[in-house]
């Protein structure tokens, strides 16, 4: 993913097209309905280093509930949507009213949920942040990261959450480039008037330190440290 290329082989990634998913979709079951093949195949690099983290992410988490068998993976197409008006072609993109803003647009990078062996379940909405926005602006209606703050946290005082998906509780963790634009974040967390426990923070080079998704220490709005087990 380098602008300009040293020595040594080159990293490749590779993209599936709609052939590629029909085959596995009819081959293997894998469900592929929900994605948006002819948008997704403009291939871009802010587009490639925006899914391969996604993807790093969730590839992490994967293994190691593979060595975990007591935790078990969920992800968007185990889910039973309770509310049958989100049930379409992504049903994980939903609106909010904002205090003293217009209705705003959620669209998460990913939705996951882990179980627990007691069976109790956390669900899980990923932003994966390329430090392409600011963190703050004075108008809401102009995106940003505070934007995406205050959709979640009135996702969660709305009880959407709930009503929508069936979740008794979710977390929103968001992996961002560096820890100062990280710091950032969390401050405009703090400024949150409540709701500030959904959030957890984590930049990439933690990810790559520590491949055992379990074990990566996340900040939260507080600085204190937490994980995704407890």
């Amino acid at each position: 993913m380098d602008y300009y290329h040293r020595a040594g082989s080159r990293p490749i990634a590779y993209g599936l097209g709609n052939k590629g998913a029909g085959l596995m979709k009819r081959e293997l079951a894998l469900p592929f309905h929900r994605l948006d093949w002819p948008r997704k195949s403009r291939v871009e690099r802010f587009f490639l280093e925006h899914a391969l983290l996604i993807s790093d992410f969730m590839v992490a988490l994967e293994m190691a509930c593979r060595n975990r068998p007591g935790i078990r993976l969920f992800t968007e197409d185990d889910l039973q949507l309770r509310d049958d008006s989100v049930a379409g072609r992504n049903p994980f993109r939903w609106r909010v009213n904002i205090p003293g803003a217009s209705k705003c647009g959620v669209i998460p990078d990913r939705v996951f949920g882990l179980e627990s062996p007691d069976g109790s379940r956390t669900w899980f909405l990923l932003e994966a942040d390329r430090g392409t926005m600011p963190v703050t602006r004075r108008r809401l209606e102009k995106s940003s990261f505070r934007r995406k703050l205050l959709a979640y946290q009135a996702t969660w005082a709305q009880n959407l959450h709930l009503t929508h998906f069936g979740w008794e509780r979710f977390r929103v963790l968001t992996i961002t480039t560096e820890a100062d634009r990280l710091a950032t974040m969390q401050a405009a967390c703090r400024a949150l008037k409540r709701g500030q426990g959904l959030f957890l923070f984590a930049v990439t080079g933690a990810l790559r330190e520590q491949p055992d998704a379990f074990m990566l220490r996340w900040q939260t709005w507080r600085g204190s440290e937490a994980t995704l087990l407890g």
